[in-house]
């Protein structure tokens, strides 16, 4: 936008050679105590669940891994395939333990299985390896190339270093981020369950299957010894398929009945007599084939029973429920919520949770320095196919009522809050999973979820959130659906703030045409995408155009929210900003440069829209050459937007850029340069040295520096 604002009132050597990088939005694996501290979200630790307690039948594997590390060679991919819960993580796991006790060698484990996550620990690993904040606010707000900025510093570690990439069933993700490099510094190591020689090229590729019999039967002894023979558990270990996360689970079942334990047999038993074994059964008979999550359902279906006979039925009831969600950090909080009842008895959540932990089902995890629970992604998978159709509405409605009391009510400007990405692959899960019924509202309720995180400056979460979830939600909701048509709105939003603004055009003007014919042009939701594209058509230089949409956006707001409400208010705002001098003087026979005292009596003073309607209305004392108002009030507005904001928030950066304005139209012109010089640097290092607004200040910049700045 050519005015001082800058549209700021609007909410807010490798294996692949690729393009694009975009992601989903994603949560922080790094935090303020650092990897070299140990913090509990560490890269420098395998984020991983329960292992065997001994590595069974992986001697040949290893010591080849061993090998390639003991020779110092950098450059090398190695990727371990096979099916689900086939102990590649635990093979990971275990040369990750071996290397990082060594002197010297770092560690770093990222969880690579779906865009967010990757990118959220790829760039915990940039910070691991010397990335400073800036360069990371640059990446993370998709501003800069985050694959790029990761793997420069891989490149330069001093120590030299082994990447696991783990849980990579979607190499897809990889490919499209560029985010599979060599490196002569490190290793790289891959865990997938995707084994075609097309997906990783250049690669050393290491099968890892199940189990042998006697290996199998020694996993369960290892965990459960008094159990029974090694003959009793070699039949158990057949009828298991011999896949280590199902023996693995067997084992800890065994081993933790206390009161009235169970033998082997006993355990087989129960496993014969159950109609749905011989899924199980068929599936050993051809393991490559099958669908682990099919084989293991079964076993963790018997532990579910095992809670129904311990009176514990509240256990299952919290799975199901968890099975609604992502296999990602759930913050706690969510659960702690009256609306649980639905499904079980508030009082007893605490008591479920502790079963499932007992039972290795879920485990506590730290998240953005939130305390999460999470569950195996495959267990999740079959508890929910297992999940009575009679119990899925409620579950469904309890979910999203869940997910809708952890969104902010109203989202409103403010800092990065890392919390916020935590909750949107649940979100996406949810829309994954829910009926016809319930795909409104969880979808409402995803939208709102971007739109928080676009008013703290994270646009490309905001853009990825809202487009994903008008898809997923379309599976039962038409195009033209009220909530659908919100969700591309708030895409096309996002799309402005990234600088992309032909897309953000077409998007919102075909949401608010659309709108326009079914809602007419007065409802919210239309003008809401109006207030939007008036934004973008400004900045792209048509006034005239944006004006007008503007002046019918705040007529609309007026006659259907009202003349006090804060829409109605931020679009008067907008007016202060993007009227000429002579216009704005006229506006509402006058009463438009008394906005600021208005908003402040209905609002108040910190009201994120008051401080809107100040910041503009510097802006158009400004254009009315008052330069001294002008300038007190936007040095107020200014330092007000930092100490809430931070000195890196967009809209700071913007106030500032107006001061500079004010400064240098008073004769003050050095200390102008001094502001746009900093405006430029921070701008230059979030943004990108391309986007419109970096350009826009980089060519004042210029012409204070030449002179030919005028006022």
């Amino acid at each position: 936008m050519t005015g001082g604002t800058d549209g700021h009132a609007e909410d807010h050597g490798r294996v692949y050679q690729s393009h694009g990088d975009q992601h989903i939005s994603e949560h922080h694996h790094y935090n303020d105590d650092g990897p070299d501290n140990g913090g509990p979200d560490s890269v420098r630790r395998p984020a991983v669940g329960r292992l065997p307690v001994a590595l069974r039948d992986r001697s040949e594997v290893m010591e080849r891994l061993r090998t390639s590390m003991r020779t110092e060679r950098g450059g090398q991919v190695y990727v371990l395939y096979g099916m689900g819960g086939s102990g590649k993580t635990a093979v990971a796991c275990a040369l990750f333990q071996e290397v990082t006790a060594e002197a010297g060698r770092v560690g770093l484990w990222v969880n690579a299985s779906d865009r967010a996550s990757l990118r959220a620990g790829m760039l915990a690993v940039a910070a691991d390896r010397g990335a400073d904040d800036s360069e990371l606010l640059a990446a993370r707000n998709g501003l800069r190339p985050a694959a790029d900025l990761v793997w420069r510093y891989l490149d330069r570690s001093a120590e030299p270093w082994l990447l696991v990439l783990d849980n990579t069933d979607e190499p897809e993700i990889l490919r499209d981020g560029d985010w599979l490099r060599t490196s002569p510094r490190g290793t790289v190591l891959v865990t997938t369950r995707r084994a075609a020689a097309r997906w990783w090229p250049g690669a050393e590729l290491q099968y890892i299957g199940v189990l042998p019999r006697e290996d199998a039967a020694l996993v369960l002894r290892d965990l459960a010894p008094h159990s029974g023979t090694i003959e009793q558990a070699a039949r158990v270990a057949d009828r298991l398929g011999r896949l280590p996360l199902a023996l693995t689970l067997a084992g800890g079942f065994l081993s933790r009945q206390v009161i009235d334990p169970w033998t082997m047999d006993a355990y087989g038993d129960q496993l014969d007599s159950d109609e749905r074994v011989q899924l199980i059964d068929r599936g050993a008979d051809a393991l490559s084939e099958a669908d682990p999550r099919h084989l293991v359902g079964l076993t963790w279906q018997l532990t579910l029973d095992a809670f129904e006979a311990r009176g514990l039925p509240e256990a299952a009831a919290l799975l199901r429920l968890l099975a609604r969600f992502a296999a990602e950090p759930l913050p706690l909080a969510l659960l702690n919520h009256a609306d649980i009842g639905a499904v079980l008895p508030r009082a007893r959540t605490e008591t479920a949770l502790r079963a499932l932990l007992d039972q290795s089902l879920s485990e506590l995890v730290d998240a953005a320095g939130t305390r999460c629970v999470q569950s195996h992604g495959i267990l999740l998978d079959s508890v929910s196919a297992a999940t009575p159709a009679d119990l899925v509405p409620a579950l469904d409605t309890t979910t999203v009522r869940l997910l809708d009391g952890a969104v902010p009510a109203v989202p409103d400007a403010g800092p990065h809050d890392p919390r916020l990405r935590l909750l949107v692959p649940h979100a996406l899960a949810l829309l994954g999973h829910v009926g016809e019924s319930s795909a409104a509202d969880a979808l409402a309720v995803t939208t709102r979820l971007a739109t928080a995180l676009h008013r703290t400056g994270d646009y490309v979460s905001a853009r990825e959130t809202a487009r994903n979830a008008a898809d997923l939600a379309q599976r039962h909701l038409d195009a033209d659906h009220r909530t659908v048509l919100a969700a591309r709105s708030r895409e096309g939003r996002a799309l402005f703030r990234l600088g992309r603004y032909a897309e953000a055009e077409a998007v919102l003007r075909t949401v608010r045409d659309t709108q326009v014919r079914l809602f007419g042009a007065d409802d919210p939701d239309t003008t809401d995408s109006g207030y939007g594209l008036q934004l973008v058509l400004a900045n792209l230089g048509r006034r005239e155009e944006a004006v007008a949409l503007l002046r019918d956006t705040v007529a609309a707001r007026r006659s259907a929210l009202g003349a006090e409400h804060p829409l109605t208010l931020r679009a008067r705002a907008g007016l202060l900003e993007m009227l000429p001098a002579a216009e704005v003087v006229t506006e509402e026979d006058g009463a438009l440069l008394a906005l600021p005292s208005e908003c402040e009596r209905v609002l108040g003073p910190d009201h994120t829209v008051t401080l809107g309607a100040r910041h503009n209305h510097a802006w158009a004392l400004y254009l009315l050459g008052r330069f001294d108002e002008a300038d007190r009030e936007i040095r107020q507005v200014a330092e007000t937007y930092e100490r809430r904001f931070g000195p890196e928030y967009p809209i700071v950066l913007a106030a500032r850029q107006l001061l500079s304005r004010t400064r240098a139209a008073l004769g003050h012109r050095e200390e102008g340069i001094a502001l746009m010089t900093d405006v430029v640097e921070r701008r230059d290092r979030g943004l990108g040295p391309e986007h419109p607004f970096t350009v826009a200040s980089r060519n004042l910049l210029d012409a204070y520096r030449s002179g030919r700045w005028r006022p």
